[in-house]
């Protein structure tokens, strides 16, 4: 315990100084390099992603908001990108896994190299990060076991090379010595070579005796310096010979030697030469790679027996630029001698420039100002020395230039100003060439978009348009169209046309003119009149949808065409009805005698005013003519006391237009050499104007009211027709049966008990009796109850074969029956055992229940057949009946069966309804009256006719006999 404690402050105190003597060291170089404008970082290998490596925005002096608004970014060109750049915190952080070994190999001190990239405006800071190393591999022997033939006759101090071990550390991590087994023959003795590594000999220090020891086994140890220590081991087995005792011995401890990067395999390099003072077997030398690393022995080959060494694989400048290989030259008794042989790779050049654009803006302004920048653009050649120069071009006739602003690194700015109208885009090609022989070159297009700017306004194309209408023309059409075009892209040529706000006349011209802001079309708003206004005049405006906009102006004059639309306006001689003008020719007037001229305008312009006159209609011909175009009338030949006075003239005045229009004027002449005479002549004139003032008018209105009455008595009397023929049709083809419905009859108002004063029969017939007269049928039986008129009961048997109806003189009305002759209230047909009160028994109620459908259809049957018989024997005021009823039975209490009565053996069906029943009774009441009127005085007294029923065809033919007779 007391030793523990006592090494632990010892450790302690060599951790504080060993971190001491780093953390001194790592701030010298911050200090060295940040005054230089580089950084440099130290960190060990392996370390973690995420790992701080340091704040770079505080040594290089940055602020944060600089970092973001410069898009800080690291550059590392095509190599594996180990950092990462934390732009929020302004840290350099791991973001790969970092093996020393695998990235320097041998190399110390180990470092990569990247610059961090900012932008507006553009820096560029190099840091360089070294790497570390921890000991991380134990050294390895190339094999387990190492097998030695030693002769027993080997002198003392005889070397023997061991195989070297590998460490890939370096530093105190490295390979550091090795030890070998303590034995009584060999000791060892530990070498370096020239670039640090180290091997080790064993040397003879006493005899060996082949028949002591004939086989020895040791181990050779190798050790690193690390902490913790590592170490490897390798088997050492020696057999011992007998008798050889010279050993190989090379004629140069170094040979140099130089090869072309990319040499064909088996291309020589160099011949190795050792002798050997021993003769026979034990002279012959064999040639062989002594500690070969991996790598090199798939690039160089030697010839065991000659020593010729020779290329076997690929031989890459930019990655080793110089070999160096030991040979060993062993004989058969197992001596050997070592020489070390340095090769120098040639460069050539075969690496083409690789161009890599770091930083490139498309789409540009085109109002972009020259010197902006488009792309940086990063060139890199593998190649070194001349093979490695560098020239960056571009092609010409461009407006750019391409500057080198740092070390491989080149700026493509603009060296002019854009039009994107002129040309849209461009293609720029990046060419960059090394220096070497012959030089290779690579190239690179970037293909850049120019954005557009309002800068070009709306062109017309024309500077000023015309356009004609005809007047009278319909408000809304289309007149003319302007078109304007605008060379900008998008939103910029969007074209909208208005019209500036300008007078015509003191009216605004959007009363006149509209224009469509798409398409340009101008429209009519109004009809417009030659006679008004002769040409429009308007300034139209075209406007892009820039920002801000850009417009231009055209002029557009519309010219208004005349159309004939104006008739000619006489204005002499004056037309006026109040007073009579006339002109006067003497009885003395010769040939070609100026009577008057007729004076006319017209009001329209061109040929539509071109006016001729004609005379249309005259007293005499022969007498005057007017002049087509002046509107002169003048005689043609010599007036005559045969003329007549009064002379009447009228002139048709027409123009010239399609159609041509014309007004008429009358002119009167009086032929007579004093004012008197022409006076008397000319007084009845007035009267014949007060004559015709209306009669148009009242001619007018008369033929429109008689066409009128025509047509409405043409549509009645049609449908009149149309409505009997529908009826009649339905009438001869009706063959439906018939259920009857019997509603209740209602007593008389008078409250009398009688019978109504007003009543009729219907006659029910077949489908096929239309085509005869109408007849009543004989009664079938004999039997006919008669009823007197003093309603005494007595019932009188009448044997007669003779119907009365049959009689030419008997009436076809039936004559009411006896006012006192009626039903009881028993006696009344009706349900059974039915009841009523005072006032049905009275007769001036309805039924107090209606019949059930059975005694409906019974009472149907029974009336049916007693009506038929009862209608051709009834008397005046009574009414045939058949035994089954008793004499007091009396019509007022049967029921009106009549609305619809159904004819066994027939398929008629005859329906009356309220609405025709009052119909025949008003028209039984006028021929009741009109027979009343013409009644004498003695037949006043007596008791009136009942109206008669209504006349059938035949009837009506009997009715017209009698009044011929």
């Amino acid at each position: 315990m007391a030793s523990e404690g006592f090494l632990q402050p010892k450790c302690l105190k060599w951790r504080l100084c060993f971190g001491l003597r780093w953390q001194v060291l790592i701030f010298l170089l911050y200090f060295s390099h940040i005054v230089s404008g580089q950084i440099r970082y130290s960190i060990a290998e392996e370390m973690k992603k995420g790992s701080l490596i340091g704040n770079v925005a505080q040594d290089l002096g940055l602020d944060l908001k600089r970092l973001r608004a410069g898009r800080a970014r690291i550059v590392t060109g095509e190599s594996i990108q180990y950092t990462e750049l934390k732009t929020d915190k302004g840290i350099l952080v791991v973001s790969e896994r970092i093996d020393r070994e695998q990235l320097c190999g041998d190399v110390t001190p180990c470092s990569f190299s990247f610059e961090i990239l900012l932008e507006n405006p553009m820096e560029l800071r190099r840091i360089t990060v070294e790497i570390l190393d921890i000991n991380d591999h134990a050294p390895a022997f190339p094999k387990k076991d190492v097998q030695f033939e030693i002769s027993e006759s080997a002198t003392l101090g005889s070397r023997f090379s061991l195989a070297s071990a590998e460490d890939p550390d370096v530093g105190l991590n490295a390979l550091q010595n090795y030890d070998l087994t303590p034995n009584d023959h060999f000791i060892l003795k530990q070498h370096t070579n020239p670039d640090g590594s180290k091997y080790a000999e064993m040397v003879l220090q006493k005899p060996l005796d082949r028949e002591e020891h004939p086989r020895i086994s040791l181990k050779l140890i190798a050790v690193d310096g690390g902490n913790p220590q590592r170490s490897g081991t390798v088997n050492i087995e020696i057999t011992v010979l007998d008798v050889n005792d010279n050993a190989p011995v090379f004629n140069q401890s170094v040979y140099m030697a130089t090869v072309m990067e990319n040499a064909l395999q088996g291309t020589y390099i160099t011949t190795v030469n050792a002798s050997d003072a021993d003769n026979g077997s034990n002279s012959v030398v064999a040639y062989s790679f002594s500690n070969l690393k991996k790598h090199l022995a798939d690039i160089f080959n030697i010839d065991e027996t000659t020593g010729t060494i020779s290329v076997a694989g690929e031989i890459d400048y930019e990655k080793d630029k110089k070999y160096e290989v030991r040979v060993e030259a062993k004989d058969q008794g197992g001596l050997t001698d070592t020489s070390k042989v340095v090769i120098e790779v040639i460069d050539i050049n075969d690496n083409a420039p690789v161009i890599n654009a770091m930083s490139f803006s498309s789409p540009v302004s085109e109002d972009a100002p020259p010197g902006t920048t488009i792309a940086i653009i990063n060139v890199k050649d593998a190649d070194s020395e001349r093979n490695g120069q560098i020239t960056c071009s571009i092609n010409t006739n461009l407006p750019f230039k391409i500057q080198s602003s740092l070390s491989s690194y080149y700026t493509l700015i603009s060296d002019g100003a854009f039009d994107r109208e002129t040309t849209p885009e461009y293609n720029i090609t990046i060419t960059a060439t090394d220096s070497g022989l012959p030089p290779l070159s690579s190239a690179r297009i970037l293909h850049l978009r120019i954005s557009d700017v309002n800068d070009n306004a709306p062109l017309f194309h024309q500077s000023s348009y015309s356009a004609y209408v005809t007047e009278n023309n319909s408000p809304g059409m289309s007149i003319f169209t302007v078109s304007a075009r605008d060379s900008d892209w998008n939103q910029n040529a969007r074209i909208s046309y208005l019209l500036e706000d300008t007078q015509i006349s003191g009216t605004p011209v959007s009363t006149y003119i509209s224009i469509n802001s798409e398409t340009g079309v101008l429209h009519a708003v109004r009809s417009f009149d030659y006679e008004q206004i002769k040409q429009l005049k308007l300034v139209v405006k075209a406007q892009d949808g820039g920002s801000p906009p850009l417009s231009s102006n055209v002029t557009v004059t519309i010219f208004i065409q005349d159309q004939n639309d104006n008739a000619p306006q006489v204005l002499y001689p004056v037309q006026t009805s109040s007073s009579l003008v006339a002109e006067m020719v003497p009885r003395s007037a010769d040939v070609g005698y100026l009577v008057t001229k007729v004076v006319a305008v017209d009001v329209d312009s061109g040929q539509n005013a071109w006016l001729s006159y004609k005379l249309q209609k005259t007293t005499d011909r022969a007498l005057f003519e007017v002049g087509l175009q002046n509107g002169e009338i003048r005689t043609i030949r010599q007036v005559n006391d045969k003329d007549a006075v009064k002379q009447r003239l009228t002139v048709v005045v027409e123009d010239n237009g399609q159609p041509s229009r014309s007004a008429t004027v009358n002119v009167n002449v009086a032929v007579a050499d004093s004012f008197p005479e022409v006076l008397s002549e000319f007084t009845d004139l007035t009267h014949e104007k007060e004559y015709n003032d209306n009669i148009t008018f009242y001619l007018v209105l008369a033929l429109a009211v008689v066409s009128f009455l025509f047509i409405t008595c043409l549509v009645v009397i049609i449908s009149v027709k149309i409505y009997r023929w529908r009826q009649s049709r339905i009438l001869y083809h009706s063959n439906l049966p018939v259920i009857p419905y019997y509603p209740p009859r209602y007593a008389d108002t008078l409250g009398t008990g009688t019978l109504q004063h007003v009543y009729n029969y219907e006659v029910c017939r077949t489908t096929d009796s239309r085509k005869s007269d109408c007849k009543f049928s004989r009664p079938c039986s004999q039997n006919v109850l008669i009823m007197d008129p003093s309603s005494t009961g007595t019932i009188k048997r009448m044997q007669s074969e003779n119907n009365i109806l049959d009689e030419p003189d008997s009436p076809l009305e039936q004559k009411p029956p006896n006012a006192d002759w009626r039903f009881t209230q028993g006696q009344r047909p009706g349900p059974s055992g039915a009841g009523g009160p005072p006032e049905m028994a009275m007769g001036t109620g309805p039924w107090p229940n209606p019949p059930t459908e059975a005694e409906q259809l019974q009472a149907l049957m029974a009336a049916a057949n007693e009506v038929s018989e009862a209608t051709a024997t009834l008397g005046p005021g009574t009414m045939g009946l058949s035994t089954r009823y008793s004499p007091q039975f009396t019509l007022q209490h049967v029921p009106d069966y009549r609305q619809n009565v159904y004819i066994p053996g027939s398929t008629a069906t005859l329906t009356s309804n309220p609405q025709q029943q009052q119909q025949m009774v008003m028209q039984q009441q006028m021929v009741a009256q009109q027979q009343a009127l013409q009644a004498q005085p003695s037949e006043a007294s007596a008791q009136p006719e009942p109206p008669k029923a209504a006349q059938t065809p035949a009837s009506k033919k009997k009715s017209t006999k009698k009044e011929k007779k």
